[in-house]
């Protein structure tokens, strides 16, 4: 744990943060250019919303490294899953009907009698497509006065809604994913993929959250239990299945244009025998190499399992490190908002992440302001080049944190590294290029800035360092020609006038 630095060290951490992967140090006549385009975009009160939206969906962004692949899916697609597994929805409640009995008994039936719809039926009425997709994603939450449940409740409950369709359809659901990222100029994306095998052992829950103050008795437990699961044949079988699941499921998603990687992870919501045997495959699964990179942990925050294990979790975390040092991992951590928990839960979520399980990245890091160890947490970003994965659209909507409230302004004053990335845009309808649109709009970074951001997800992901010089070379490129279309395009706005 870091020591609390009084306030007055704040003043030394205000630096630059480390330097990108190396790039030519001149700057180009297009790239000034191209920066005196985008700074009269950003300049006054009022941002050119539409302009910049072009622009950013011109711009190379380099990668998405906070990306939930369920998440990322749009509901449009899930309807279509459903008929291609032969579901139906049920237009009361908006789920997917999976049980064959039920579906036989109810395609029967007349069609106005049917309360179970295919997915094309859904889509030809209006009325029943636009109650389904403000269930299964935030469309409509905020332009509409009917009863609806708080932000977060609603985003964390769609996943329940096209859960049964989102694994089934892999391949198709990742083609969907790389197609739209190559449209906005996306050449690297690191999705958090699959959940990872478990088991449960009711024994293990109850001693480890007994001994979760005792480093030595918890250590001992954990060490035990994974010695059990590397002794358990059919957990080990279901993880090599598992990576072959994830490896057939990507095969052909590399090109020249597009590169994708997986992080498996846990759900914290878990008890701790399944949270802890989780990590454990993702562990051995990330270091069997390829194409799986890292771990992480997910699941809401705020709840009552994930407040009262989150100690326990990041010390298992710590446990995994020492037996497979070499695996990254990528955590959220202070995903949490004023009044969500007791102030006490807001103290000490980043700091843990960071100085008990060693995270690489650590994603949201929404709590900053509210962390008791807030300076050192600055201070250890900054020296040991740990970025945090930034989401705008998500925490303003799930936790009602934005703009001059939300802690990317503490995190650039003091040189933090960070990265843009997009979270589930799936679920909040919107693009990597609309989040550069909230930073630029919101915070009026430079060009320099921006491009710096763009650069660092290529920095920060989890690749070996001959693939992110590659991907660096790439995104050199493709500057180098979207530049010289935005200083083409002012010179002849200028000529017009």
């Amino acid at each position: 744990m870091h020591k609390y630095l009084p306030g007055s060290a704040l003043l030394a951490l205000a630096v630059v943060a480390s330097p990108v992967l190396a790039r030519a140090p001149s700057v180009t006549a297009n790239e000034a250019a191209t920066a005196r385009h985008y700074a009269s975009l950003i300049e006054g009160s009022t941002p050119r919303l539409s302009e910049l939206t072009m622009f950013f969906t011109q711009m190379p962004k380099g990668g998405d490294l906070h990306h939930h692949y369920s998440g990322a899916i749009y509901a449009e697609t899930y309807v279509d899953f459903v008929d291609k597994q032969g579901f139906c929805i049920d237009k009361t409640t908006y789920r997917i009907e999976t049980d064959k009995a039920t579906i036989a008994a109810q395609r029967a039936k007349p069609a106005a009698q049917r309360t179970c719809l295919s997915g094309a039926e859904v889509n030809a009425d209006e009325n029943t497509w636009r109650e389904l997709v403000k269930r299964w994603s935030n469309k409509d939450f905020s332009n509409h006065v009917a009863i609806q449940p708080a932000p977060d409740r609603l985003f964390f409950g769609t996943f329940g809604y096209f859960g049964p369709v989102a694994n089934d359809n892999l391949r198709e659901g990742l083609q969907e994913i790389k197609a739209r990222a190559i449209a906005e100029n996306v050449g690297y994306i690191e999705t958090m993929f699959l959940l990872s095998p478990f088991v449960a052992n009711a024994a293990f829950d109850t001693s480890t959250r007994a001994s979760v103050n005792d480093d030595a008795a918890l250590g001992a437990q954990l060490r035990a239990e994974l010695a059990a699961l590397d002794a358990n044949a059919a957990y080990n079988t279901s993880i090599d299945s598992f990576v072959a699941q994830i490896n057939a499921a990507s095969e052909g998603i590399d090109d020249e244009r597009f590169t994708m990687r997986y992080q498996n992870y846990t759900l914290r919501l878990l008890g701790p025998s399944q949270v802890f045997s989780a990590m454990v495959s993702s562990f051995k699964a990330a270091a069997k190499g390829g194409r799986i990179v890292g771990v992480n942990i997910v699941g809401q925050e705020s709840l009552h399992v994930s407040m009262r294990d989150y100690l326990l979790h990041m010390k298992m975390f710590r446990f995994l490190k020492t037996v497979y040092p070499d695996v990254k991992v990528a955590m959220h951590a202070g995903e949490l908002a004023l009044g969500e928990v007791p102030p006490e839960g807001l103290k000490f979520h980043i700091d843990s992440a960071l100085g008990i399980a060693g995270a690489d990245r650590i994603g949201h890091g929404l709590d900053l302001a509210h962390e008791a160890n807030a300076p050192a947490i600055i201070k250890t970003m900054r020296e040991k080049d740990i970025p945090v994965e930034i989401n705008l659209t998500s925490n303003a909507f799930i936790s009602g944190v934005a703009g001059a409230d939300h802690p990317i302004h503490l995190y650039r004053k003091y040189g933090v590294p960070y990265v843009i990335s997009t979270d589930d845009a799936g679920v909040t309808r919107h693009t990597l290029s609309h989040e550069y649109v909230q930073f630029a709009s919101q915070f009026k970074p430079s060009y320099a800035e921006i491009k710096k951001a763009s650069y660092n997800s290529i920095r920060y992901a989890f690749l070996p360092v001959a693939e992110k010089q590659r991907l660096t070379k790439q995104l050199d490129g493709r500057y180098a020609q979207f530049e010289a279309q935005v200083a083409a395009m002012a010179t002849q706005a200028a000529r017009a006038k």
